[in-house]
């Protein structure tokens, strides 16, 4: 009977031990920490009886399925690293709420949706744009919408799994003019990567980020992109994205900006990153300017007692026609207007800047980013966005403080408690 008690005692002993030296060495052992994959889901949109757009000799689905599966093979082959999911591998048809579901199951770090573009009688219409939620601004970016939402009527019973969403009419979007996406900070700026990789590496014509009531997005709790990679009412791109070059080129851009992306999302996580990003290739002669418009929620103008100008209030020059860089020195929450971005400086006369005068501008992400309107008086840059809203729809506010950028929401509550 001692024998035994004593068993259980040594037993409970050594159990102790082990509990004390692992919660001892815990913190130098990063591998487990690091072992879980970055799980990245690419959706090629439409599939089996859902065509998607139709060109002269080729159907959309079978363009996305090529460049969804070219990226996936590409991630694959370089990052060890990353788990990566298909909503399709074949030609099938998935709903559009199953691609969602096979998103958040998979408790996805990204969703990227890929599309191909398509407008009636647009045969000179070209070149690539990368969508993430929100309201649609403008009729041509809820029209994009519409037509990759219809997916829904091929569904027997979409009114009562869309809860009476009408893909086609303008009313049901109202919906997303009240949503608040907590993704979309990391959406915009991996749509704006895949732009300047497809302006750099792609040498398509770019026509920028948007924004626009997509429901695969809507649906997917991560970040998430929709990619149209070009126009298949366009003859002449129509044979690009049919080609072997074609698909290959504009799967490597959607790689580069990922391999981006993944980088500085690990460093923001654990302060490194292993992911080797590839050298920069050159811009050289692109088909359009690119105008990469990018668009957040602000809140609405704050009530307040009038107080006098802060001396802190950022002022933008203009200096020997190029652009002022930013200086965003001050204490206190500095907001301004984002207008445009692009991946090289521009002129101050440039037409893009219609007309407005002292513009700034700052890097990040490799990209140049336009602001307008500096001030650490948030009511005051509100006015001026409304001014200047009809020139620049997709415009929106962006916060720095001490010359770093910061979360908005979190400058304006800053703001909100100096001015009790």
């Amino acid at each position: 009977m001692q024998r035994l008690l004593g068993m259980k005692l040594y037993k409970r002993h050594i159990l102790y031990i082990c509990i004390c030296f692992g919660l001892f060495i815990s913190p130098f052992c990063t591998t487990s920490i690091e072992a879980k994959d970055f799980v990245v889901v690419i959706d090629a949109g439409h599939g089996g009886h859902d065509p998607g757009a139709l060109g002269k000799f080729s159907k959309e689905k079978t363009i996305n399925l090529n460049v969804a599966l070219k990226l996936g093979k590409q991630i694959k082959r370089n990052c060890p690293d990353v788990k990566v999911v298909y909503t399709r591998e074949r030609d099938v048809f998935i709903p559009l709420g199953r691609r969602a579901d096979i998103a958040n199951n998979a408790k996805a770090d990204l969703f990227i949706s890929i599309h191909t573009n398509s407008v009636a009688g647009g045969k000179t219409v070209k070149g690539a744009s990368t969508w993430t939620l929100g309201l649609a601004k403008s009729d041509a970016n809820l029209e994009v919408a519409k037509r990759e939402n219809s997916v829904i009527l091929y569904e027997s019973d979409y009114q009562t799994r869309y809860a009476g969403f009408n893909p086609n009419s303008a009313e049901s979007y109202i919906i997303f003019e009240f949503m608040q996406d907590k993704y979309m900070e990391q959406s915009v700026h991996l749509a704006s990567l895949v732009q300047k990789e497809f302006r750099h590496t792609c040498k398509r014509a770019d026509r920028g980020v948007h924004q626009a009531g997509f429901l695969v997005l809507k649906a997917s709790a991560m970040p998430s992109i929709l990619v149209e990679l070009g126009f298949i009412s366009n003859p002449e791109e129509e044979r690009y994205l049919n080609s072997e070059t074609g698909s290959t080129t504009l799967a490597n851009g959607i790689f580069r900006a990922f391999l981006s992306y993944k980088r500085e999302h690990e460093i923001r996580m654990t302060g490194s990153s292993r992911t080797i990003l590839p050298e920069e290739t050159d811009a050289g002669n692109v088909e359009e300017s690119d105008t990469t418009n990018e668009k957040t929620e602000e809140s609405p103008e704050i009530p307040q007692k009038p107080a006098a100008a802060s001396p802190n209030t950022t002022r933008t020059k203009q200096n020997a026609g190029k652009v002022t860089e930013s200086q965003t020195d001050s204490g206190s929450p500095v907001f301004k207007i984002q207008i445009l971005t692009s991946s090289r400086p521009i002129a101050a006369n440039d037409k893009r800047l219609k007309g407005l005068k002292g513009v700034e501008h700052f890097q990040e992400g490799g990209l140049y980013k336009y602001t307008y309107g500096s001030s650490t008086d948030y009511n005051k840059v509100v006015r001026t966005k409304r001014e200047i809203t009809p020139k620049f729809k997709d415009a929106f506010i962006i916060a720095f403080k001490n010359g770093k950028k910061i979360n908005v929401q979190t400058a304006i509550e800053e703001f909100k408690k100096k001015k009790k």
